[in-house]
């Protein structure tokens, strides 16, 4: 039998397709990639993006009794890297410590959409 959990959190916008938010495995939460899609942050700025994110991921995580301290891994997809200054500095505000990668790639599920994340949480 598989301790492989998967879930959609109700409180946040749900996947667009066959997808779910996280997936729970021997004490480690893989959190797919996150966007400010359906936020009031959709279409603005790449730091306000990325505060939004953030706090979807804050919100996760004290759904499953922990906060942005047990972040493990955070990996940020960007359609710009000329934003990253920015980027940078709203990322050292909200996920202090946390070891990261950062892509560039050619688009995301809309134009007014700069950034997606992908983390991995130690639980609790």
């Amino acid at each position: 039998m598989s301790s492989l959990e998967r879930k959609n959190y109700p409180h946040l916008a749900q996947p667009m397709g066959p997808y779910v938010l996280a997936e729970k495995h021997k004490g480690m939460l893989f959190l797919t990639g996150l966007t400010a899609l359906g936020s009031s942050a959709q279409g603005r700025s790449i730091g306000e993006q990325m505060a939004a994110i953030c706090k979807s991921i804050a919100s996760i995580a004290r759904s499953e009794s922990t906060d942005l301290s047990s972040l493990v891994r955070v990996t940020l997809f960007v359609t710009n890297l000329q934003f990253v200054r920015e980027l940078h500095a709203a990322w050292s505000e909200h996920i202090p410590g946390a070891a990261g990668s950062l892509v560039q790639i050619g688009k995301l599920l809309s134009p007014d959409i700069l950034l997606e994340v992908e983390a991995v949480l130690a639980l609790p």
